[in-house]
């Protein structure tokens, strides 16, 4: 394996700013922000928009789309013609 040619792999804090949560784990990421961690130790800081903790999806606040009233509204706009060929 080629040596310098890796960006550097090492602990990170991602922090959810609308959640208020914050999990420390490994990346390639950088920046020039730092936390103090509740270890002590001080390492880098990646603001996120959305986590698992604040994402719709997994928070079971996802809403559904009116699929069936965009049918009908695209039917009513173009027409159809019932008829398949």
């Amino acid at each position: 394996m080629r040596k310098d040619i890796h960006p550097a792999y090492g602990p990170v804090v991602f922090r959810d700013r609308a959640a208020n949560h914050a999990f420390l784990t490994r990346s390639t990421m950088t920046s020039e922000k730092t936390v103090e961690w509740e270890d002590g130790n001080t390492y880098p800081v990646v603001d996120v928009e959305i986590s698992n903790v604040s994402h719709p999806f997994y928070t079971g606040t996802a809403r559904v789309l009116d699929t069936a009233g965009r049918v009908e509204r695209f039917e009513r706009r173009y027409g159809r013609s019932g008829e398949r060929g």
